[in-house]
């Protein structure tokens, strides 16, 4: 059976895959193929699909199956055979497993083979995942292979520690081993670390004598001499010099000179010029040093390898709060990895891009970023939206700079927003008074244009429904005024209310839009009134209470109409804003103020229909509204002393409250009648947000006794899960 599709194919496939469940799919294909082809006798292929194999491996998927494949290519006489057997051992066995036992003699044979490619083979192999048994049962072969005068099998003999105790003479790849010796012990053992700080002097030294040495045949790899052994010293000096000044000044120049003089056009190059970045990042070094580092990755971002350009972001993303300045002169690079087609280069060159923005940039990286949601994987983009919201909230430069960033995001990518987004939208609109005709202008536009993004149309039909007499005046100084009439504007809700699009809360703030316009027009009144009637028969729930209420209001309490369906008052905001984790002492003081203000708020006066003695003798069903609308304000809510909210026409009605746990409250409310005359069908009735749970209890009577002779109490359960901070609506 002949392979399915090239390594090269196959690659190209995994990588281009948009989702997680597609790259599975295309692995699962392969991997059954891979078990077809196994099971064939016919030896041709085999090696490419153990190479396919071992990609599978190293992206995290099961390749356990591929085991005895690596035991039986190990053994065909065939080198590249072998050269992938002995790959695929060492990456899929180690020494616990018992399938490694089966390569020893397959092992043993190689090492007396009479190429020395082969043998170099088998003495890898042995260093990656030889166990403790098979190196005393092949230690014959690696003290004659020690003997040898072959350097090249030399340098692979120790290139495994376990080796050395039989190692006489000073080689590089002696040098090697020790190093690698002495890095373990000084990762595990503090007292080690301190006994080989004193070795870096002589580390320098070894080091600059590779940086500067010619070509060696033996160790020279793409115009660099002994790549492997420069990056062990790295490694090695990176941990004696973290947080040691004395060593890490010891190694400065020499940081410099390997910075200097690596050629960075190799991979070779590029691998020993990142360890001496890390070096430099981790070490105390000094600040000219770590700027040079920071060019270093700023030249790896220019890199054609999406990896290296992967690894350069990644660093740079750790030291951007260490080194912000240095890294903001490669922010032009950074934002051009947005267009990068590689969606691990474009995750983490946002993020970077986020990092970087401050008040002097703001209005050109986010340019660049509102370019990018537009064009953005949909996996990326409600990262895109939280990190532009978040930045203009820091460095916005004006408010309209900031309620136009967000509309754009909201334009753009409104149904992958956060929830927060609309309450946080309509409290900077509440609180930028000049900008409301602006902002309802803006809106109403984007709502004719599009209601498909469910955010933008419930900010818009709030603004609708707040500023919709701004609106209609057709007067705007910050924008082109546009002519509309009441018609046009409740044409505009009505498609929101039918639109099959609208979720039950965006037809919620629709119509309560609708609602307040009634006390914003004049000529349009009675049509208000037939579409809310309509909604008293909804088969939402919801949107059937709100429609029921607001009848109410018209039919019963239209006196009340115009106070309750007045203006929203400024909303505080329920966070203190922050820059660079730093908070200005006025903004400290303010937050202070708000927090004392919200612990002596106290349960809202409510707002009673205004009942007679002499109506409630004829009409004992009806009944006294208790309008407690209330809004969140982000705040624990706070026990509040009795209080009389209600006193008119001889009833009284007091309410007192009591803070039973953090997230319960008990209000108790008592009525009494001190005129002349009974009053029957009494009930109280109250509104209160989603997110809390409302409990009235059955009250003490239906009726209020003339002259006060006896008193009305109702018990209400507040629980507050959330704590949502509870006031009334003026």
């Amino acid at each position: 059976m002949s392979p399915s599709v090239p390594l090269q194919e196959m690659i190209r496939a995994i990588r281009s895959a948009r989702t997680q469940c597609e790259e599975r799919g295309v692995i699962q294909r392969e991997c059954a193929a891979i078990r077809a082809q196994f099971r064939n006798t016919d030896n041709e292929g085999r090696s490419h699909n153990l190479a396919k194999l071992l990609y599978v491996h190293m992206l995290g998927y099961p390749a356990h199956f591929g085991q005895m494949e690596c035991v039986r290519m190990i053994a065909s006489p065939r080198y590249s055979d072998k050269r992938v057997g002995y790959l695929g051992a060492m990456m899929l066995l180690d020494e616990k497993q018992d399938a490694s036992l089966l390569i020893t003699n397959s092992i043993k044979n190689d090492l007396s083979h009479s190429n020395q490619y082969v043998q170099s083979l088998a003495l890898c192999t042995l260093a990656c995942m030889g166990s403790a048994e098979m190196c005393r049962d092949l230690a014959p072969e690696i003290d004659r292979l020690l003997r040898s005068s072959n350097s090249y099998i030399k340098k692979k003999v120790t290139a495994h520690p376990s080796v050395l105790i039989v190692v006489s003479s000073v080689l590089t790849c002696v040098l090697h081993g020790a190093v690698v010796l002495i890095t373990q012990l000084c990762e595990r053992s503090p007292e080690t670390l301190e006994r080989f700080r004193k070795t870096v002097p002589d580390l320098v030294q070894i080091m600059k004598g590779l940086v500067i040495s010619g070509y060696s045949p033996d160790h020279d790899v793409a115009g660099v001499s002994d790549p492997f052994l420069q990056v062990r010293i790295l490694r090695l000096l990176r941990i004696l010099g973290r947080h040691n000044e004395a060593a890490s000044d010891a190694m400065n120049d020499l940081l410099a000179q390997v910075a200097t003089n690596t050629d960075s056009t190799k991979t070779v190059g590029n691998a020993v010029l990142y360890e001496t970045v890390l070096t430099v990042l981790d070490i105390k070094s000094e600040s000219g040093l770590r700027v040079l580092a920071v060019n270093i990755l700023g030249r790896f971002l220019l890199n054609n390898d999406r990896n290296i350009r992967y690894i350069a972001m990644t660093s740079l993303q750790k030291i951007v709060v260490t080194d912000h300045i240095a890294v903001q002169r490669h922010r032009g690079t950074i934002v051009d990895c947005l267009k990068d087609q590689d969606a691990s280069v474009k995750r983490r060159a946002l993020e970077l891009s986020l990092a970087l923005v401050s008040a002097s940039n703001i209005r050109s990286t986010m340019k660049e970023l509102l370019i990018f949601l537009s064009s953005c994987p949909p996996e990326l983009r409600a990262h895109a939206a939280s990190g532009i919201f978040n930045a203009a909230e820091r460095y916005a430069p004006s408010q309209r700079w900031h309620i136009d960033t967000i509309l754009h995001v909201l334009t753009t990518a409104g149904a992958d927003v956060r929830d927060e987004t609309v309450p946080n939208l309509i409290q900077l609109i509440t609180n930028t008074s000049e900008l409301h005709c602006y902002t309802v202008h803006k809106l109403y536009r984007a709502l004719l244009t599009d209601i498909s993004q469910q955010p933008l149309v419930q900010v818009a039909c709030w603004c609708i429904g707040e500023y919709g007499d701004l609106l209609l005046k057709g007067e705007c100084q910050e924008t082109e005024a546009v002519q509309v009439t009441e018609d046009d504007v409740l044409d505009a809700l009505e498609i929101v209310l039918q639109s099959h699009m609208s979720t039950p809360t965006t037809r919620g703030f629709a119509l309560t839009a609708t609602m307040k316009l009634s006390t914003r027009i004049i000529d349009n009144v009675d049509r208000i009134r037939s579409v809310v009637s309509i909604y008293g028969s909804c088969i939402d729930v919801e949107l059937q209470q709100r429609a029921v209420e607001y009848n109410a209001l018209f039919k019963k309490y239209d006196h009340m109409r115009a106070a309750v369906l007045e203006r929203m008052p400024v909303i505080q905001k329920n966070s203190v804003g922050q820059t660079n984790g730093e908070v200005g002492e006025e903004t400290v003081k303010e937050s202070q103020a708000a927090k004392v203000a919200q612990k002596e708020m106290a349960l809202p006066p409510l707002l009673p229909h205004q009942v007679s003695p002499s109506d409630s003798h004829s009409a004992p069903d009806k009944l006294l509204l208790l309008h407690a609308a209330f809004e969140s304000i982000y705040a624990p809510l706070a026990s509040a002393p009795a209080v009389t909210v209600y006193e008119k026409n001889g009833v009284t009605l007091t309410i007192s409250c009591e803070q039973q746990s953090d997230s319960g409250l008990t209000v108790t409310l008592t009525a009494s009648n001190s005129s002349d005359s009974d009053i029957s069908g009494f009930t109280l009735q109250a509104a209160v947000p989603k997110s809390v749970q409302l409990q009235m209890r059955a009250p003490s009577r239906d009726s209020l006794p003339a002259n006060g002779a006896a008193k009305l109490t109702q018990l209400v359960i507040l629980n507050n899960p959330n704590k949502v901070g509870l006031h009334n609506a003026r």
